[in-house]
């Protein structure tokens, strides 16, 4: 079988191309899905941040609240102080009076330490909420940025997708299955350039006779040990460039 070495090497090299494209594409949305969840994290500090203040305001309302109870049950304690008649109510009631204003004065004590601690939450909203513009705004243009490059991946990958399914018709079906099956088991190489007397993917040396061959001839040759279609690297003039990329991305 003569092969078209030319025309299988663009194919290998648009295939390599496409493929390499397609991975980046792939890539794309869990990037995204990244960015998006920082972006929720950000935002779920600055919730925590006034789910605290509200917490904190409504602490000072039951507080308040409560103290407001007391002082009232203790103005009745004093009122009833006239309307005792032996020492030991009246020592009692001075007992819960005196049990009472000391409750308020607890109370009273935890509400400052509130107001205070709301202080320092409405400084942790405003330090929250400033990172977290920040973050925001950082993040969306590395998300924009992202789906710019992938509208051109995108764009590019199908230019080249074109290119493949031009040059495809050019190329007798017995040579692009071959090609095929030899390209998806081979992880992206199906033809390696020969260089310095050895394939170039797998590096065990090509025997003299098939080197013979591979100048006098343009049959099909397969690598012995790796199986790729063997070529020559000066049968085309940018098969050094073509062996270099196919080298870094053999298996």
């Amino acid at each position: 079988m003569e092969i078209d070495f030319e025309k299988l090497i663009q194919l290998q090299q648009l295939d390599m191309e496409i493929r390499e494209l397609t991975l980046f594409l792939d890539g794309i949305p869990p990037q995204i899905e990244d960015i998006d969840k920082k972006i929720e994290e950000s935002a779920l500090l600055v919730a925590a941040a006034k789910e605290k203040m509200t917490g904190s305001q409504k602490k000072r309302r039951e507080l308040e609240s409560e103290v407001k109870d007391i002082k009232s049950q203790t103005g009745k304690y004093k009122r009833q102080l006239n309307e005792v008649k032996t020492n030991k109510e009246y020592t009692v009631l001075l007992k819960e009076i005196e049990e009472s204003e000391k409750r308020v004065d607890r109370l009273e004590e935890t509400f400052i330490a509130e107001m205070l601690l709301e202080d320092d939450i409405q400084k942790e909203i405003k330090t929250a909420g400033q990172k977290h513009a920040e973050t925001q705004a950082s993040l969306t243009k590395e998300k924009e940025a992202l789906s710019r490059k992938k509208r051109e991946t995108e764009e590019k990958a199908r230019v080249l997708g074109q290119r493949r399914e031009g040059l495809l018709p050019t190329i007798t079906a017995d040579q692009v299955n071959l090609y095929l099956k030899i390209f998806r088991k081979k992880g992206g190489t199906a033809l390696s350039p020969v260089k310095d007397d050895f394939c170039a993917l797998c590096h065990v040396r090509v025997r003299p006779q098939v080197l013979n061959e591979l100048l006098s001839t343009r049959k099909l040759i397969l690598c012995e040990n790796c199986g790729r279609i063997l070529y020559w690297r000066e049968q085309k003039d940018e098969a050094e460039a073509e062996a270099k990329e196919a080298e870094a991305k053999a298996d």
